[in-house]
């Protein structure tokens, strides 16, 4: 696909439509060791939007790292590895179990940069989830590709993660926790079960903790904080949390925003996350 423009892809939109069945949202409350206490007509905890709208490629149409190829919906890009590196949420009125809902994605940016370790491109989707006709909230979703690591390239050294935390929780990863999310997202990326598949191709010391799962944690401190979801949510991938290491998350309020981050085992800082409240 060398010669296929990927700027092309710019503007590409497609639509879903589903119904936000309860028993997703029940097996999310097992996969994060809770009660099953939600019920239809409940409100949808922030980010667990991510357990609906699911696609189901062929077999023979996925990547060597478990995703669909590119060149469909996402642009053709030829770099080889793909990760989540953030997002920004809007939310402007509560989803509720048991009813329809449709999602709007959107091409919205594509950007060619050169980085530390390489090429690497970032794509930014916009979603845009509504409940009938009235916009429940938006989403940025920023995707980046980049290259495989050389065998012999030095590892990045992380940031520090802040040392001022009001609120701390430790959360201890599982192959089990990691398998069940990637089960209900059906997210068939390799790194997250496929051992030697993360550390022999991709240079991951271990399994890989998802980017958002870590940024769901993040926003349901900040909802268990404030006693309401947000406003307004955005997260930033820095490093990989792994699962064969306990990590923390943390924050602290500064009035009406409640800054968030997640810690890794070694003090790195792995993500860091805003929520703000009206």
């Amino acid at each position: 696909m060398s010669d296929v423009n990927v700027m092309d892809w710019l503007g590409r939109s497609e639509t879903f439509d589903d119904t936000l069945r309860l028993q997703p949202a029940s097996f999310m409350e097992a996969t994060l060791d809770r009660d099953a206490v939600l019920r239809h007509g409940d409100q949808l905890p922030p980010l667990w939007h991510w357990l609906y709208f699911l696609e189901a490629k062929p077999a023979s149409l996925l990547g060597r790292d478990g995703h669909p190829k590119k060149g469909g919906f996402l642009p053709p890009v030829e770099l080889p590895r793909r990760m989540w590196a953030g997002g920004r949420f809007n939310f402007h009125a509560p989803l509720r179990l048991g009813e329809p809902v449709r999602k709007v994605s959107t091409i919205s940016n594509i950007a060619h940069k050169e980085g530390r370790t390489g090429a690497l491109c970032f794509v930014t989707v916009l979603h845009e989830i509504f409940s009938g006709d009235q916009l429940a909230f938006s989403e940025e979703q920023d995707i980046v590709y980049r290259e495989d690591p050389a065998a012999d390239a030095p590892k990045p050294e992380p940031k520090r993660a802040p040392d001022d935390a009001e609120i701390v929780e430790t959360v201890s990863p599982t192959q089990v926790m990691l398998y069940r999310y990637s089960a209900l997202t059906f997210n068939g990326h390799r790194i997250h079960y496929d051992v030697d598949y993360a550390r022999d191709v991709e240079g991951y010391e271990d399994l890989v903790f998802h980017g958002p799962l870590t940024a769901t944690l993040l926003v349901d401190l900040a909802t268990r904080t404030y006693g309401r979801q947000p406003d307004q949510f955005s997260f930033k991938g820095l490093a990989p949390i792994t699962s064969n290491h306990d990590f923390r998350i943390e924050g602290r309020r500064e009035g009406k925003v409640m800054k968030l981050w997640a810690r890794r085992h070694d003090g790195a800082l792995a993500m860091q996350a805003e929520a703000v409240f009206s």
